[in-house]
């Protein structure tokens, strides 16, 4: 496993050859892909500033609308190709993407045929540049509240989806805090191996607030309080093999809150922290 630093996650703004600058100097071995940068400089400025920091990329956000209006998400599919094409050319071996755990037009049948059409050809797209597709199932029972439809927001849930679309080259983009918010099963965790694992996000969860009362915007750092059992986790995540990315997502007021150098290498401390209880 190694560390990634999602500039936006934590409140930086910065462009691209000056993130990369924070992360290198905070210690992260990774950063995560600037897509506008990407695209309007191409490839190799880009895997040029990687390499001036010494730095590996993390994951993308998949570029495609999947739930907009077939045009826009037709015109985002055509684009893909290119957009992969220079995801590999930069060292990323993953887009991930995630799903909406409620739907008020489709039932869960329907969703899922939705959903799987939707993501196979893009699925089949970074596959043919050997990119993996990450789906990011979301826990909170306060997130499906006040909708119609109840769609997945477990493991073993996302898990099927993503068999649906490519059993080979789609699998999860697995969150701590949805995990944990899903219900937090060591069973559910220590039913995965390293095939269903293409990317991982470390958080907290705030002191007490009941696991089905917890909201998806207020988070913490990885070993912050405690709440989630981050040594279970990524020990799993260790003894299955994975080596992929892990990036922290704390939706913190307090962090977005501190100068971009500072909120960069509390970030750091935190996942540093995290491993160090998990033995790594």
């Amino acid at each position: 496993m190694y560390t990634s630093l999602g500039p936006g996650d934590i409140g930086i703004d910065r462009p691209f050859p000056e993130a990369a600058e924070l992360a290198a100097d905070a210690g992260f071995d990774a950063i995560q892909v600037d897509l506008d940068y990407l695209t309007e400089h191409g490839p190799d400025e880009y895997r040029a500033v990687l390499d001036e920091h010494g730095l590996r990329t993390g994951s993308a956000g998949l570029p495609v609308a999947v739930t907009a209006d077939e045009d826009e998400y037709e015109d985002d599919v055509d684009a893909l190709e290119t957009v992969a094409s220079d995801l590999a050319a930069i060292g990323c071996d993953c887009a991930t993407q995630f799903i909406w755990s409620f739907s008020d037009e489709r039932d869960f049948e329907d969703n899922f045929r939705f959903h799987r059409e939707r993501l196979e050809r893009p699925a089949g797209i970074l596959a043919d540049h050997g990119l993996e597709l990450g789906l990011e199932f979301l826990g909170p029972e306060t997130l499906r509240e006040g909708h119609e439809h109840d769609f997945v927001h477990t493991a073993e849930g996302m898990l099927e989806l993503c068999d649906a679309v490519d059993p080979d080259t789609v699998g999860l983009q697995l969150d701590s805090w949805h995990w944990y918010a899903a219900g937090g099963s060591i069973d559910a965790l220590e039913s995965l191996d390293r095939d269903d694992v293409v990317d991982v996000h470390l958080n907290d969860a705030p002191e007490g607030i009941p696991r089905e009362e917890q909201i998806d915007t207020e988070r913490r750092l990885p070993a912050e309080t405690g709440v989630i059992d981050v040594e279970a986790f990524l020990g799993h995540l260790d003894r299955i093999g994975y080596e992929g990315a892990v990036t922290v997502e704390p939706f913190s007021d307090e962090v977005e809150a501190m100068d971009d150098e500072a909120a960069a290498r509390r970030t750091k401390e935190s996942l540093d922290e995290a491993f160090e209880r998990a033995g790594l």
